[in-house]
């Protein structure tokens, strides 16, 4: 039901599970496995794979802290977009790239929840994506010292208004890893 007319096809986005940004985060092993699990049922079905890998004064380029993590590996042929802003679509190739394949909805996985994670999701709403939040397969670090909810809060408070997202002509939900229908 997306906006954009002639993309009718969808894709699964791999938001920043690098190894300094889900070195604390909560549930991570747990987050890394469905991540991957979903990454292999797209590429049994051909759905694209875009990787998105974060760059900024704290995570620089090139070190280990910048690398995904190894459990996820690339595969020859899948698209990476370098990012220097919270929303994936911000200065970057992903646009391009999503239009080049004929997507029209995004299914969005990774971390940080309550930064790129819901950056790039209104990110793709706004520009016109369907968009599709995998409830158990984003996770974010522990900031409650600084007075901010615990990270369990913080990914039930994101899966619940995303659930509530609405936009005329644009479709968001939330489903579990195991429920998501990657073809449309």
């Amino acid at each position: 039901m997306t906006t954009l007319p002639d993309r009718p096809n969808s894709a699964l986005l791999v938001i920043d599970v690098q190894n300094n940004v889900v070195a604390g985060a909560h549930e991570r092993d747990a987050v890394v496995a469905n991540v991957a699990s979903l990454v292999d049922r797209a590429r049994a079905q051909q759905v694209p794979v875009i990787w998105v890998q974060h760059a900024d004064d704290q995570l620089q380029e090139g070190t280990e802290g910048w690398e995904y993590v190894p459990e996820l590996e690339q595969a020859e042929g899948e698209p990476v977009v370098h990012k220097h802003y919270g929303d994936s679509f911000e200065d970057t190739i992903l646009e391009s790239e999503l239009a080049e394949r004929g997507v029209g909805r995004v299914v969005v996985t990774g971390a940080q929840t309550d930064a790129c994670i819901r950056a790039t999701l209104h990110g793709a709403f706004v520009r016109g994506y369907d968009t599709v939040l995998v409830s158990d397969a984003h996770t974010t670090e522990d900031l409650s010292e600084y007075g901010l909810p615990s990270p369990d809060k913080v990914i039930a408070h994101t899966n619940m208004y995303w659930s509530e997202q609405a936009g005329p002509g644009r479709k968001a939900s939330v489903v579990d890893a195991e429920q998501v229908d990657l073809g449309g």
